[in-house]
């Protein structure tokens, strides 16, 4: 049976590695890969007990998972970094020797490095480099490192040996692999023949069709959005998501509907975005700013009738395969985006599934709100949602079956 260690610089507990790692991990599961999971946990000391750490251990057992955990340091930060792929990498070579690992599947740039390093010490081993996205074109694009500064230039070295140590990868977008591989999109291959797939942020299914209209209705009625148009966002405020354009459009919503109510549903400080919709005239009774946990999100998002996703275009951004889309799709909701982020217009525009905004601005606002209610009487556009969810972000059709495939290329066999 081949046996896989997951590298991953996150903490258990973090609603990504709940959301997207371990499904991801049953999936690859089901073709008899025996997993084992590394995961990087902040406050490692305070935030978990031994009972605790016991029982998730268990836990995971009969799953067939087999989860090992390291303290994640933050501080000064390349240093921390660097001691965290170093022990990283020590643990990984501990488990290739002691546990006869077949594949170290690395999720980003950082464990990636703890892999490569660690491969170099087994033949046999194979490293699975999990890219996601552009990590130092984020930090540059993001304004946190100097664009083609010091530390930029190093990461990309190590990028470039990262990326020739590997033995497979995996991409969120069609744009990312044109960049990196555009060879592999004909064969599924690169230039020296290791394995290439494109696999979106996807989503189980199964928790969103669960929610059906009378769990809407019901909703509405708590929430008091009877009888209204909710406007919806889920997701991160500030930095790349922007908040200003999304209550700019909001507010031509309500211009043009006076019932328009916002849905704000974040894990970021509410006032971010309550200041914004308060300065553009909503009343406390004209939107909802709040957290949740993430197993609601089908619930909420069932009361939506429009969900908006405005992300600054940039070159980073071609990568990005936001979770958001494939939630608001599944929830049978049309979506208001923008270009410049990975393959998002472009699969709305084919799939009928919402508007792309041209500029931000009050005319392309009102023009993507047109196209909408023109979508809504001219095609059974909550379908349409469905079905490209379906179609495009099924855990399980998509996701789990292209990891699936990316492991039997990789190894060159049947599993």
């Amino acid at each position: 049976m081949p046996r896989t260690l997951y590298l991953c610089y996150f903490g258990l507990r973090e609603p990504l590695v709940q959301t997207q790692v371990l499904p991801y991990l049953r999936e690859i599961q089901k073709d008899g890969v025996e997993i084992f999971l590394l995961t990087f946990e902040p406050n490692f000391k305070t935030a978990w007990t031994t009972q605790e750490i016991e029982a998730q251990k268990e836990k995971f057992a009969a799953e067939n998972i087999r989860w090992y955990a390291l303290a994640y340091h933050k501080r000064p930060s390349a240093p921390a970094t660097l001691y965290d792929v170093f022990c990283g990498a020590r643990l990984a070579r501990k488990l290739i020797k002691r546990e006869k690992i077949d594949v170290l599947h690395a999720r980003v740039h950082t464990p990636a490095m703890m892999g490569a390093i660690a491969k170099s010490f087994s033949r046999k081993t194979k490293l699975l480099f999990d890219i996601r996205g552009f990590f130092p074109e984020e930090y540059t694009d993001g304004g946190v490192w100097k664009e083609n500064g010091w530390l930029y230039k190093s990461v990309k070295k190590v990028e470039k040996w990262l990326l020739k140590e590997a033995d497979a990868f995996v991409v969120l977008t069609e744009k990312a692999r044109e960049i990196l591989f555009p060879e592999s999109r004909e064969t599924g291959f690169d230039k020296f023949g290791r394995p290439v797939e494109v696999i979106p942020c996807c989503v189980d299914l199964h928790r969103f069709t669960a929610v059906n209209e009378a769990l809407r209705n019901e909703i509405r009625r708590e929430l008091n959005l009877e009888n209204r148009q909710v406007l919806a966002y889920i997701g991160s405020l500030g930095s790349w998501y922007l908040a200003d354009e999304m209550a700019d459009l909001m507010q031509v919503a309500r211009e043009q509907n006076n019932s328009a109510f916002a849905l704000i549903l974040t894990q970021s400080a509410p006032e971010i975005m309550a200041e914004r919709l308060k300065t553009r005239g909503f009343s406390d009774k004209d939107f909802i700013v709040k957290k949740i946990p993430h197993l609601e999100i089908p619930e909420y998002l069932s009361a939506a009738d429009i969900a908006l996703s405005f992300i600054k275009p940039c070159f980073s951004k071609l990568s990005s395969s936001p979770t958001k889309i494939a939630e608001y799709l599944a929830s049978g909701v049309p979506i208001i985006t923008n270009r410049g982020v990975g393959d998002v217009a472009e699969q709305i525009e084919a799939d009928k599934t919402g508007a792309v905004v041209e500029g931000f601005s009050r005319e392309s606002y009102l023009k993507a709100l047109l196209e909408i209610e023109n979508l809504q009487k001219t095609t059974d556009l909550a379908e349409n949602c469905r079905q490209s969810a379906k179609t495009r972000f099924d855990l399980e059709r998509t996701g789990g079956a292209k990891y699936r495939l990316l492991y039997k290329k990789l190894f060159g066999k049947n599993l």
